[in-house]
């Protein structure tokens, strides 16, 4: 659930806030942030590289030589003990099945996906998240059957699970190489490589509840997972994507500056969105939002809380360009699980979406339908730079390195150093060091920062 804000920046330093079951003692919130260590044995000497978040109840981040690195699951907490490996208080590689340097990671409720520097991803985790294989091992192509009713929104409303937490069969690598999984629940431990077309380099992968986008080196976006509301931005609420399909965000398209995105809404054009690629893409909890090269956002799937922002609480079953903003440029955008916040080119913040936690940052608990500017006094003469979302919780780095943090803080994932809930941007104080990157988690904060003087 974050935005996609930037490569990897060398530092040294990570740090955590929040709730991880096997890296809190006795399970108990981590209420103010603090370092967490990358053993020698791991990098050789080197350092961080990236934080990339976690899923429920795990975190990931990158090593400077380019592993992913997992800790904080518990063998009592069935999805993140699978999802990212045995790895409790002490952070670990996660075994990949290729030498190629990660250079991008995003995890959603219980599944996770990497992308290498080879333009190649790879994802793990839930079953239904996962591309299916035959029994050769090739990917399979197709949508299953579509549902019929709107979605009921059922296990939203959850306070602390968002999704039903169930003990699932675990299938082992020779299970999915001889096809021995059909028709059972289970978390898939062997990372699967996506297969989106010959030739094609992913330069970034972004998950949500339980689906996925992969965003191409010529701007193209694929989706595949779970689409019942509208999140696969296919027309209709396909229950079910069982391999990377691409996302029409484009009708008809030109060539060079007669390019542009035209997005429906229904059966009604709205007005085009200059544009020619998507550069930006995330996932919420059953929603989904991008960004074009032109600074166009666009928004599809769960619309009950307003989190597509398009003025209403309908599902928005195609792309859409947020008419609210058509005359912001945007640069970065980061969806949780009910509310979406983005950056404009100008260091502005806009909040969409639920908000029972605060997590829109507006002073209020008001859900809001259509983006609406952050401007109180914490964010007076402030420049965000890169956002980030948690499950319920919200945080931007400013341009002289400042983290604000808003939203749900149950578990002190806001590091504020208690579990009071903030309605409005919060600064974080973090004395010596310089912030480079935040990555919100379920229940949880990551930071990159710089060495502490």
């Amino acid at each position: 659930m974050n935005g996609n804000n930037g490569g990897s920046v060398n530092a040294s330093v990570v740090y955590m806030s929040g709730y991880l079951p096997g890296a809190s003692p006795e399970k108990s919130p981590i209420l103010s942030h603090v370092p967490v260590r990358l053993p020698a044995a791991v990098h050789g000497g080197g350092s961080w590289k990236d934080v990339c978040g976690g899923g429920c109840g795990f975190a990931m981040a990158i090593s400077e030589n380019g592993k992913l690195i997992t800790w904080g699951s518990s063998d009592d907490e069935g999805q993140s003990y699978v999802a990212s490996g045995k790895h409790g208080e002490t952070p670990e590689p996660f075994p990949l099945p290729t030498e190629a340097q990660v250079i991008q990671a995003s995890a959603g409720w219980a599944h996770c996906a990497v992308v290498t520097e080879a333009g190649e991803a790879f994802t793990w985790g839930w079953k239904e998240c996962i591309p299916s294989k035959d029994v050769g091992g090739k990917q399979q192509s197709g949508l299953s059957e579509q549902g019929t009713n709107a979605s009921s929104g059922q296990n939203e409303n959850r306070k602390v699970g968002e999704e039903p937490v169930k003990r699932r069969r675990v299938s082992t690598a020779k299970d999915e190489t001889e096809g021995l999984t059909s028709g059972e629940d289970y978390f898939a431990t062997t990372p699967s490589l996506v297969s989106v077309g010959l030739g094609v380099r992913i330069t970034s992968v972004a998950t949500g509840g339980r689906h996925t986008l992969a965003l191409s080196d010529i701007g193209q976006v694929w989706g595949w997972g779970y689409g019942g509301e509208g999140q696969l931005g296919l027309g209709s609420r396909i229950k079910m994507v069982s391999a990377p399909h691409l996302i029409p965000f484009l009708e008809s398209p030109g060539s060079g500056k007669e390019r542009s995105f035209v997005l429906h809404q229904g059966t009604a054009t709205t007005p085009r969105v200059p544009g020619q690629y998507i550069k930006a893409i995330s996932c919420g909890g059953r929603h989904s939002a991008a960004i074009t090269d032109s600074g166009g956002l666009i928004t599809f799937g769960w619309g009950l809380y307003g989190q597509c922002g398009h003025g209403n609480t309908n599902d928005q079953l195609r792309p859409m360009a947020v008419s609210e903003v058509q005359n912001v440029k945007m640069e970065s955008v980061a969806a949780g699980l009910w509310h979406t916040i983005c950056i404009s080119s100008d260091g502005k913040v806009f909040a969409f979406g639920g908000n029972q936690f605060g997590q829109l940052g507006t002073g209020t608990d008001h859900a809001e339908t259509i983006p609406r500017l952050l401007d109180g006094q914490n964010m007076e003469n402030k420049l965000a730079i890169a956002v980030s979302c948690g499950a319920r919780h919200s945080a931007v780095l400013t341009d002289d390195g400042q983290l604000l943090c808003w939203g749900w803080n149950k578990y002190g994932q806001l590091g504020l150093g208690d579990t009071i809930d903030r309605n409005i941007p919060t600064q974080v104080e973090l004395d010596g060091c310089r912030l480079r990157k935040v990555a919100c988690g379920w229940w949880h904060t990551l930071l990159l920062a710089d060495s502490p003087t």
